[in-house]
């Protein structure tokens, strides 16, 4: 269990100390949460990023200007792009971000365009601000993906260099346990590619099982780890 890569997903700095001590190694930072997370605050990244790397954990900075669906126009794409700059320039770790075309009645499909237009922001901006490295993921915008549409979508965002995807497996609310299969499935087909990260129902108590059915080394939740 202790090989367990733990991702917090946390709103804001409130929990992150407790959740780190609790043994979580990586943060996702995000506001909002009653939305699926937004872009968190300059200042809230920075004190993050501090406390988290002086105690022996990553941060991945959520990167959404709204909550709602996951289709951007070019102004909402050009604000992505300079909080991608301010993520790097507190020194985020990696930043989480997903890019959809198409709607809930004819179906959502990988926006490629806008993704790999943020991947050259984010590469641009690890190099300005001499980032080592700068993790990308993919996040449950994947879940909105007919399930026709999620494995040539996940040769794109490996192409285009994105380190993970993260997925439920399936429809958002359903148990996570019946989407162990899917999981997997996924995560053979990625290959080692990206890493598929299991989100969404996995708390403390059951990570190991979830993590041992898919072959995940890492997981994702706001109860990964026991805080209370």
């Amino acid at each position: 269990m202790s090989d367990i890569l733990r991702e917090f997903c946390a709103e804001n700095f409130t929990d992150v100390p407790a959740a780190i001590e609790a043994g979580a190694r990586r943060i996702e930072l995000c506001d909002n949460l009653a939305v699926g997370g937004t872009t968190p605050s300059l200042g809230v990244v920075e004190q993050t990023v501090a406390y988290a790397h002086e105690n022996g954990a990553r941060v991945m900075c959520m990167i959404r200007p709204r909550g709602g669906d996951f289709v951007y126009s070019d102004v909402e794409l050009a604000m992505m792009e300079t909080d991608i700059f301010s993520a790097c320039e507190a020194e985020a770790d990696g930043i989480v971000f997903g890019c959809l075309l198409g709607d809930e009645q004819q179906g959502y499909r990988l926006d490629e365009e806008a993704c790999a237009r943020l991947m050259t922001v984010a590469e641009s901006a690890a190099d300005a601000f001499e980032l080592e490295h700068l993790d990308v993921t993919f996040h449950m915008a994947f879940d909105a993906l007919p399930p026709e549409a999620q494995k040539p979508a996940i040769d794109a965002l490996a192409e285009l260099g994105v380190t993970r995807i993260l997925t439920h497996g399936g429809v958002a609310g359903t148990p996570i346990m019946g989407n162990i299969d899917r999981l997997r499935e996924l995560t053979e087909y990625a290959a080692g590619r990206l890493i598929i990260l299991p989100g969404a129902g996995i708390t403390y108590e059951n990570v190991g099982e979830v993590v041992s059915g898919i072959g995940a080394p890492e997981a994702h939740g706001t109860k990964i780890v026991n805080i209370r």
